[in-house]
């Protein structure tokens, strides 16, 4: 099996070279890059997760997180950002933009390469039946490829969205609450918010356009996918 492909991107090149010995120790192939504007330089397509400081120079990691997310070619690539900031907003933040963990400094290298474990296990793209086809009319979800596609078109989607919208793919008219939600989605996440799920089901709405109206919420009991009434 080929190594993971790891990019530390942090603007303190002491720390960078830690993460890369440590990480590299654990069987990563781990490249470094001091500022965002050097990160977004690289062929980021082919990196497996990117550990992201979010207080660099010109360009935080949220504004290159947010780059990365815009870009359907690279929406689905994992990334943990490494912080400082460590207040519920800022959090929310980061979990607004896409990420699949946050870990705040100071932190132990230990810590580190455990988070990094679980997310890329969660992002396995070897452990998903490569058959795996969920439709309903023109919205297509190939789960091996992890693309959905609507009207032909493809739909870029975060991590979370993508496992989201495949739940409801999945299981169509079921009413998922937002605890069945989390544990089905952000399983063995250290950290997660309340309100982080409605903000993905949010941005999931607009991103499926003409199905937004599909995601229904159910008042005191979660959400669903309806199509009966599409039937």
């Amino acid at each position: 099996m080929s190594k993971y492909k790891i990019l530390v991107v942090d603007d303190e090149e002491d720390l960078c070279e830690i993460l890369q010995f440590n990480l590299e120790t654990e069987g990563y192939e781990v490249d470094t890059a001091f500022s965002a504007e050097e990160a977004l330089t690289k062929e980021l397509g082919k990196y497996d997760l990117l550990l992201l400081d979010v207080m660099m120079g010109e360009m935080s990691g949220f504004k290159m997180a947010s780059i990365i997310r815009k870009n359907e070619k690279l929406a689905a690539i994992p990334i943990i950002f490494l912080t400082a900031k460590d207040t519920e907003n800022d959090k929310l933040t980061g979990f607004n933009i896409g990420a699949d963990d946050y870990i705040s400094k100071p932190f132990s290298i230990r810590e580190v390469c455990a988070r990094v474990k679980v997310v890329l296990r969660r992002n396995d793209k070897k452990t998903e039946a490569p058959s795996e086809v969920f439709e309903y009319k023109d919205l297509q979800m190939v789960v091996a490829q992890k693309k959905v596609r609507l009207s032909g078109d493809d739909v870029a989607l975060t991590k979370k969205e993508f496992e989201i919208l495949k739940l409801f793919l999945q299981y169509p008219n079921r009413v998922f609450s937002r605890e069945e939600i989390l544990s089905q989605v952000w399983t063995d996440e250290v950290y997660v918010l309340d309100r982080t799920i409605d903000v993905n089901i949010t941005r999931l709405r607009k991103k499926i356009g003409k199905y937004g109206k599909n995601i229904v919420t159910r008042l005191g009991y979660g959400y669903s996918f309806e199509t009966r009434d599409e039937e």
